[in-house]
């Protein structure tokens, strides 16, 4: 019956309520350090209770010393689930014989040894440079180098992520680094530095960046909004309305989180496009949405309708507050398939589409 209860809506208490109750079964399934116990009597017994509060928690366990468990949840590099791990493990209770971590942590670089199959990624066989962009100048855009065999090139970059998601951490690869590349020894263009020294690269970059903006807030200006109209290559008409001047922002990089919110209807019947009941509602819910996330810091940019789905575009400081919102937004309108994407784009070129139009 309790199980049941919490299926119906399960909090964060809720969860470490029910933690507490098999908190002990769960330390010795640690412990035993048996895969097979802790994927049977562990991981499959928390895995449908993290997915009735959010999707996309994923987790790691291990002893952390001799008497003491620990578990590890991760957003496997997802942006937009980061703050939901993190205030779960903030709502984690004490308890003598765990510890519980949101998001891997960064580790010693001797200690990050990566095998996969013939590869090994250790920090004698990756380096890095950094491309300057003279258009794109707060852009870190970083060539990782690995001095191997690179004829697998899919087997190479996942070994060089996976070696970065553990020496960086978690937070910290997702989002330091705007844009990076994978090559051979042979494809480098520039001195090789030794990976070692990227913590240090990345922390320079980061204090740079914000010192240059932490003062940059754009004015509240009377927001100019032009309706554009295009053909999709299906013919059906895509309508867009952008605030063009707000594109035209010459402080991009203060706002560098992109947020993308996606609702799908069925506009079979026209052309595409939303029917006057839909229309209604999917607009009564953006303008509460917009009202929302500008009380709290966030600038809206605009939005795309076409060919059975609309999407509203947000630019921001942060990636936090506006996952919150946009999931409330997808649990409080079960009507409708929705989703969503959270992603850094410090010059928001996602949007060079209207460059010709601004």
């Amino acid at each position: 019956m309790e199980e049941k209860q919490l299926e119906k809506e399960l909090n964060y208490k809720g969860f470490w309520d029910w933690f507490l109750t098999k908190e002990k079964d769960f330390y010795e399934v640690v412990k035993s350090h048996s895969r097979e116990t802790i994927e049977k009597d562990f991981f499959d017994l928390i895995a449908p209770m993290l997915s009735q509060i959010n999707e996309g928690y994923y987790f790691l366990t291990g002893m952390s010393d001799d008497s003491t468990a620990e578990l590890v949840l991760t957003a496997d590099g997802e942006i937009m689930n980061i703050v939901f791990i993190e205030e779960l493990i903030n709502a984690a209770p004490q308890l003598n014989h765990w510890k519980f971590t949101a998001l891997k942590p960064a580790m010693d670089i001797k200690s990050v040894n990566v095998t996969m199959g013939d590869y090994k990624f250790t920090k004698d066989n990756i380096f890095f440079y950094s491309n300057e962009q003279e258009e794109y100048p707060d852009e870190i855009d970083l060539v990782f180098i690995y001095d191997g065999n690179v004829e697998n090139k899919e087997a190479i970059t996942t070994g060089v992520c996976i070696f970065l998601d553990n020496f960086l951490g978690e937070l910290n690869f997702a989002t330091q680094i705007d844009t990076f590349t994978v090559v051979g020894k042979d494809k480098a263009t520039k001195e090789l530095v030794p990976i070692e020294k990227l913590k240090d690269f990345l922390s320079w970059r980061e204090r740079e960046f914000t010192e240059k903006y932490k003062s940059v807030k754009r004015a509240d200006m009377e927001e100019e909004f032009s309706v554009l109209r295009a053909a999709l290559d299906n013919e059906k008409p895509l309508i867009a309305c952008m605030n063009l001047p707000l594109l035209n922002y010459d402080a991009k990089a203060s706002y560098p989180w992109i947020s993308v919110l996606k609702f799908y209807y069925n506009g079979e019947n026209n052309d595409g496009l939303p029917e006057k009941g839909d229309f209604e509602k999917l607009s009564d819910i953006e303008d509460k949405t917009i009202q929302d996330l500008k009380e709290k810091g966030y600038l809206y940019i605009g939005r795309e309708t076409a060919d059975n789905n609309k999407e509203s575009f947000f630019a921001g400081k942060d990636f936090r507050e506006i996952s919150k919102v946009f999931k409330t937004i997808k649990d409080t309108n079960p009507e409708y398939k929705i989703s969503f994407r959270i992603f850094k784009d410090k010059y928001w070129q996602y949007f060079k589409y209207y460059n010709n139009a601004v």
